[in-house]
């Protein structure tokens, strides 16, 4: 099959437990919670997406068979000698192309996969870092990997909802919009309040990358 990319780019990881580190970055077009497009945004289940994943034509992005895509991802790392090449599969959401193909596929290329989902769609076996994301209104199916992060606030959920899943770190995000500050606030004394809880603050939209 041919996979379907927004974009390809290498840049820092922004936010999460892996905040800093470079890594390839691999949106995948497409999401299973909205469409992308903006007229359609009102009646979506997730309404406060602020990533474009419509269509191909981002950086590096196109139509892609199996092995022109593991040619693409390690000819964008920019890392020397033996360090594994860590590659972020994101979305849009990934899982709705990303297979076991591809998966082993770059486990031989000596990539470390990381992979941010909505967590509505079961992922191939073998991912070395499972971030879940959940979105209201919607069953997560991936109820276990290593880290939650939940943007907040969103209407109709709440943290304690997940806090019995089997995830090693649990992260809070301020939403990004008109109330960031605000949102922000939120988050930290929520952390503070519930410890088990970490703060996760997109980096890269305060240094101005992508």
């Amino acid at each position: 099959m041919a996979y379907k990319i927004k974009e390809i780019y290498y840049t820092l990881q922004g936010e999460g437990f892996h905040a800093g580190r470079p890594a390839v970055f691999c949106r995948f077009a497409g999401c299973n919670l909205w469409t992308g497009r903006e007229e359609d945004r009102e009646n979506a289940v997730c309404r406060f997406c602020d990533t474009d994943f419509w269509g191909t034509d981002g950086i590096e992005g196109g139509k892609y068979e199996l092995e022109e895509l593991i040619h693409k991802l390690r000819s964008t790392w920019k890392g020397h000698g033996e360090q594994k090449i860590f590659v972020v599969f994101t979305g849009g959401e990934p899982a709705l192309q990303l297979d076991q193909k591809l998966v082993d596929a770059c486990h031989r290329e000596n990539m470390e996969i990381a992979v941010e989902t909505n967590g509505t769609i079961l992922l191939p076996d073998g991912i070395d870092w499972v971030t879940v994301s959940p979105k209201a209104h919607t069953e997560i199916l991936m109820t276990k990997g290593d880290e939650l992060k939940l943007v907040h606030p969103q209407k109709d959920i709440q943290p304690e909802m997940f806090e019995s899943l089997d995830f090693t770190h649990f992260y809070l995000q301020p939403m990004d919009n008109q109330n960031r500050n605000e949102n922000t606030r939120k988050c930290i004394d929520f952390c503070l309040d519930n410890p088990s809880w970490k703060l996760s603050i997109q980096t890269h939209k305060y240094i101005g990358i992508a």
